[in-house]
């Protein structure tokens, strides 16, 4: 653990996932614009906010599920787009969370830890019930298909990256290399536990996954419960 923790201190560990992050981050933008435009804005928000928080490995998974030049859709395609939606509202609240609880209200780590957890959720699930409720699905709806479709993956997404960022942080605070260090590490961990719930919830029907990206048109379709109407 002191290794790690080592390696996460040094400021040139932050240096190295930007020069990795921002290139694929440019590489994402330009493909979204020239020849996946057709994209919903949200969804290409959600990929450009995977790739802020996980760097290269969002890239990766982007090319190989969120393009309409996908050979072919399958579960774990389906699966990766809808937790990229989930990370990004989460990953949000997470970031804003422990910014706050660290850096503003000097927390302890039950404190981050509620804190940080209740900003994630609540991103999380602004994320699936907003764009709902501005298509029209009444606001009860929405939320009764937020809850059941991402409480599971939003849950086990959030205990995993906030228990591994506590783990790694310790002290550090706002202006220590080893918090945000902690939180890109974290952030990514958690996106990959919740990627097996997010298959085991499309593959049970509990919720559709986000829509093959060859077939979206402008409008788009929000990942819902299986059965819900289309928004789109």
């Amino acid at each position: 653990m002191q290794t790690i923790t080592g390696i996460l201190s040094s400021p040139w560990f932050l240096i190295g996932w930007a020069a990795l992050m921002l290139p694929s981050l440019v590489s994402v933008i330009r493909d979204l614009r020239s020849k996946n435009a057709h994209l919903m804005s949200l969804m290409r928000l959600d990929w450009c906010l995977t790739v802020v928080y996980s760097g290269l490995l969002g890239l990766l998974i982007y090319l190989n599920c969120g393009r309409k030049e996908i050979p072919r859709d399958t579960l774990w395609r389906r699966a990766f787009r809808s937790v990229a939606h989930c990370y990004s509202g989460c990953g949000a609240g997470e970031v804003v969370g422990l910014i706050l609880a660290v850096g503003l209200f000097q927390l302890g780590n039950t404190g981050i830890a509620a804190l940080t957890f209740a900003m994630a959720y609540v991103a999380g699930y602004a994320l699936t019930v907003g764009p709902l409720v501005e298509k029209g699905v009444p606001v009860r709806t929405a939320i009764r298909d937020a809850v059941l479709s991402e409480t599971p993956s939003i849950a086990v997404m959030e205990i995993v990256a906030i228990s591994v960022d506590l783990m790694l942080s310790g002290k550090a605070g706002l202006g220590d290399p080893l918090f945000w260090s902690s939180m890109i590490v974290s952030l990514t961990l958690g996106f990959i536990a919740a990627y097996p719930v997010n298959v085991a919830l499309i593959h049970w029907n509990v919720k559709e996954g986000m829509m093959d990206p060859r077939h979206t048109h402008h409008g788009g379709h929000e990942d819902r419960p299986q059965g819900t109407q289309s928004t789109g």
